[in-house]
């Protein structure tokens, strides 16, 4: 299988095991290093815009963040258009379209959120298999009901 395939199904595991609450597999997908950047996740993100706290690094704090903040909520990601640049042997980038449902519990602020937008993540070659080195969410519209 080619490299660009790998980081396609790489992809494709981080989405279905964040959806079925596997955090044990979904810690798999991401280098131990992970520089994870997900802030203003729930807003539009406006370029330029600064942010109190700083980005998440290392596979424990992201897969904590999001193991917590999807607690209770019922999720359908979906990520499309993939363009991938493959830099060296054991580095690659790409950027992906995003969508994503989330339904919440009854007493959380809202009950149903729509976001799209792209992820754009740099990828390493580790123990042979590809792995998500850097992770970073913008939204271009989040509808929240």
């Amino acid at each position: 299988m080619d490299d660009i395939e790998q980081i396609k199904q790489l992809k494709a595991r981080y989405f279905r095991f964040m959806d079925t609450r596997d955090w044990e597999s979904y810690r798999t997908v991401f280098t131990e290093d992970v520089l994870f950047d997900v802030r203003g996740g729930a807003e539009a993100t406006r370029p330029g815009t600064v942010y109190d706290e700083p980005a998440l690094t290392g596979r424990d704090a992201a897969v904590e963040l999001i193991s917590k903040s999807m607690l209770g909520m019922v999720s359908a990601h979906q990520g499309f258009l993939p363009e991938i640049e493959i830099l060296s042997s054991d580095e690659a980038r790409g950027t992906w379209a995003m969508t994503d449902v989330l339904r919440a519990v009854a007493d959380a602020p809202f009950r149903t959120m729509r976001g799209y937008g792209h992820y754009h993540e740099t990828y390493r070659r580790v123990g042979g298999e590809w792995k998500i080195a850097t992770l970073r969410l913008t939204r271009l519209l989040v509808d929240v009901e």
